[in-house]
């Protein structure tokens, strides 16, 4: 059956459990710790082969377009998804979790619901897509992190940043109606237009919420 997976090492190991199965559960989770180790348990049944055949695969997908832009893409995709699931594992192996008492964002049920459709299409891709928006659920709800990773290059020139703590995306409101976008669920906020301010730097909380109020609710007329 498309999308199951034999479980080794959890709550319910000797089972075989289904990626929506697997959804359920991740969207039941009420804290940053308890989703961390939920997430860790899943994506440490894969390994780094696992890894290696998913940037492989976006390798064959990406040929076509510019061969710079390829390599920054492929440079910067690669870096994040062997340093987030470095991440997983180490934070696992320490404990870190079990401390982690914060709620999850209102979102994350959403979030696990629209993965489990992406994730059973049956065409063979289902387990490394899956691999995939469980390291980017781990980033944007564990770690409280952005969906694309920070230096993540799109046409154009525009990159995801972070400026005095806080995320900035070229594309966050651009793709709300993609099926599969991260964009609903990104805590980045939208990368202000060309000519805007940058926030100032070592700003208080108020300051920062100024910055963004101001672009956002008074746009048309920056300066």
């Amino acid at each position: 059956m498309s999308g199951m997976r034999f479980h080794g090492n959890d709550e319910r190991s000797g089972t075989v459990s289904t990626i929506p199965d697997d959804c359920n559960l991740l969207g039941n989770k009420q804290t940053r710790g308890d989703l961390g180790k939920a997430i860790a348990v899943i994506v440490l049944a894969y390994s780094p082969r696992d890894l290696q055949q998913m940037r492989w695969n976006f390798s064959e997908k990406i040929q076509n377009i510019d061969p710079a832009y390829r390599k920054l893409l492929e440079e910067t995709i690669t870096g994040y998804l062997q340093g987030t699931y470095q991440n997983v594992r180490l934070m696992d192996q320490q404990g870190t979790f079990s401390s982690m008492r914060e709620p999850v964002p209102d979102n994350v049920r959403a979030f696990w619901n629209m993965v489990a459709v992406q994730c059973t299409k049956g065409d063979g891709e289902d387990r490394l897509r899956f691999l995939k928006f469980l390291l980017v659920g781990f980033c944007m709800f564990v770690q409280g992190l952005p969906g694309h990773p920070v230096g993540m290059p799109f046409p154009g020139g525009d990159k995801v940043e972070v400026i005095d703590g806080v995320w900035y995306c070229p594309v966050r409101t651009k793709a709300n109606d993609v099926d599969a976008a991260l964009c609903p669920f990104c805590p980045a906020l939208q990368t202000p237009e060309i000519g805007y301010l940058r926030p100032p730097v070592n700003a208080s909380e108020h300051r920062k919420q100024e910055f963004i109020r101001n672009c956002y609710d008074f746009h048309n007329f920056n300066g």
